[in-house]
């Protein structure tokens, strides 16, 4: 054990770090510590509830809560990730669209999924042959 760091289990504190390898288990572990933080962060997060189209002298204590849970959640985000994976979404103005960019790297589209499905049992049917 690290006197200086921590080791994955340790902290409560301190989301999983991701570094691009076993994308889904990431993915649930920061969806689960999102929700345990703070749900209304996880909300943003997952919803992307951030519509504040006032100019930022009008913002009302209501759009103010908005933009601050974005950005804890892209603060949380950030602290997840690794440098590579930092600079994919760093361009990303909300959490939920870091998210996406995150979640299309390493699981892809529908389609991508329906491709690569079709595509193993096509292979799965081979094998049995």
């Amino acid at each position: 054990m690290s006197a200086q760091g921590h080791s994955e289990g340790q902290s409560v504190n301190r989301p999983l770090l991701f570094d691009g390898e076993d994308y889904t288990y990431w993915k649930t572990r920061m969806e689960y510590f999102l929700q345990g933080f703070d749900f209304q962060i996880w909300s943003i997060v997952e919803e992307g509830d951030l519509l504040v189209t006032n100019e930022k002298d009008k913002w009302t204590e209501d759009d103010r809560k908005k933009i601050s849970l974005n950005c804890k959640a892209k603060s949380i985000l950030c602290y997840a990730l690794r440098k590579k994976e930092f600079n994919r979404v760093s361009s990303c103005k909300s959490a939920m669209e870091m998210w996406e960019k995150l979640r299309i790297t390493y699981e892809g589209t529908y389609k991508v999924k329906e491709t690569r499905i079709d595509i193993l049992v096509t292979q799965y049917e081979r094998f049995q042959m």
